[in-house]
């Protein structure tokens, strides 16, 4: 790429709304940002979030290689305490934190017997349904203690570990989704990056939907023509629009996707071929984890289009930081006024909230 060939017009355009805040930060003052609090922000309350609750499905609640063999690791997801680690078997394995003994919390300085959690306190030995199976200072394990209770059903997919959430604790009740390109060889590994967001998760998942936003929030040319389709649990977009690049603007695809709500994944064709895998994971009723891996064909990334290939991340980063400027204020309209060009938010909402009825399989 030759970003001194005058031949060349640069046809991206500059951010409209959020410039002004993002602009004025360095590289590292921005990395900070997107993971620090808002100091003195509106309660959950007055920003109408604490009306929507967490919404079931399945979460990435980690990276797999973030938890290796015999490590515990606590994590706060859905307002609850967590705890995950990897027995001797390989497997992770997720439970809530607090000890049924005298509650101490078994993410710290817990540790992995066999494959099994034992609590820091007095040793109890949990299973990964909850259900204690070993005091080694008792010949007797009290049979509420080993009833099964606060074990998540977990499965690992695409780099990630997965927990399956629903309020009324019902069965999972579909798959997470594999996508074929992670691991292949014919791809790079995940280049990552991570936001901590102040505000709920619905929020967040309304942006696919809201077409105006583009324009105004990104500083796109045009409004995206998008098409959208809903399935069950899963929902289906592809958006056709013109793709800024240092060379002028070419024609672009994107194609994206969600199973439920703690799954999604974005393709990008047109300008490098480009993957985004997705965890966004509700840990308050205001509050997001939010991460994105990156994997691009090598032939692209490594190639000639390398700088391309990666400037495109750095633009789609970008447009992350700028909705979380908007998200980390916005309150939540349970009846918005919605104009004829806005894009298919009642459509989105409709089947968005199926999954906050805990009466009927989605």
């Amino acid at each position: 790429m030759d970003n001194d060939n005058p031949s060349y017009q640069d046809s991206r355009t500059a951010a409209v709304a959020t410039g002004h805040v993002l602009a004025r930060m360095t590289p590292e003052e921005k990395a900070a940002w997107r993971l620090a609090e808002i100091p003195g922000n509106r309660s959950a309350k007055e920003r109408g979030l604490d009306q929507l609750p967490f919404a079931f499905g399945w979460y990435a609640v980690c990276y797999s290689d973030e938890l290796a063999i015999g490590e515990v690791k606590p994590m706060r997801y859905f307002a609850t305490e967590l705890v995950a680690w990897r027995g001797e078997d390989g497997k992770a394995r997720v439970v809530d934190a607090y000890c049924r003994h005298l509650g101490a919390h078994m993410g710290y300085g817990g540790k992995v017997h066999g494959n099994l959690l034992e609590c820091p306190f007095h040793a109890w030995r949990y299973d990964g349904t909850g259900s204690v199976n070993e005091i080694p200072y008792s010949s007797v394990i009290p049979p509420q203690a080993k009833a099964p209770c606060g074990g998540w059903p977990v499965t690992e997919a695409n780099g990630f570990i997965w927990v399956w959430y629903h309020p009324a604790g019902a069965a999972p009740q579909w798959e997470v989704q594999v996508i074929p390109e992670v691991g292949d060889a014919a791809w790079t590994g995940f280049d990552r990056y991570e936001w901590r967001v102040s505000a709920g998760l619905q929020l967040l998942a309304e942006n696919a939907a809201d077409n105006a936003h583009f324009k105004y929030v990104h500083g796109t040319a045009t409004y995206p023509d998008a098409t959208v389709s809903y399935d069950g649990h899963v929902r289906a977009g592809r958006v056709e629009a013109k793709l800024g690049t240092p060379r002028g603007e070419v024609d672009g695809v994107i194609s994206n996707g969600s199973y439920g709500p703690g799954q999604s994944w974005t393709r990008f064709t047109g300008i490098s071929e480009t993957l985004l895998v997705a965890s966004v994971v509700p840990v308050e009723k205001d509050v997001v984890h939010a991460r994105f891996a990156f994997l691009q064909l090598k032939t692209q990334a490594e190639g000639p289009g390398a700088n391309l290939a990666k400037a495109l991340i750095r633009d789609i980063v970008k447009q992350f930081d700028q909705d979380k400027v908007i998200w980390e204020r916005q309150r939540y309209e349970q009846n918005p006024l919605i104009c004829k060009d806005d894009g298919p938010i009642g459509d989105f909402r409709r089947w968005y909230t199926r999954f906050y009825d805990t009466g009927k399989t989605a």
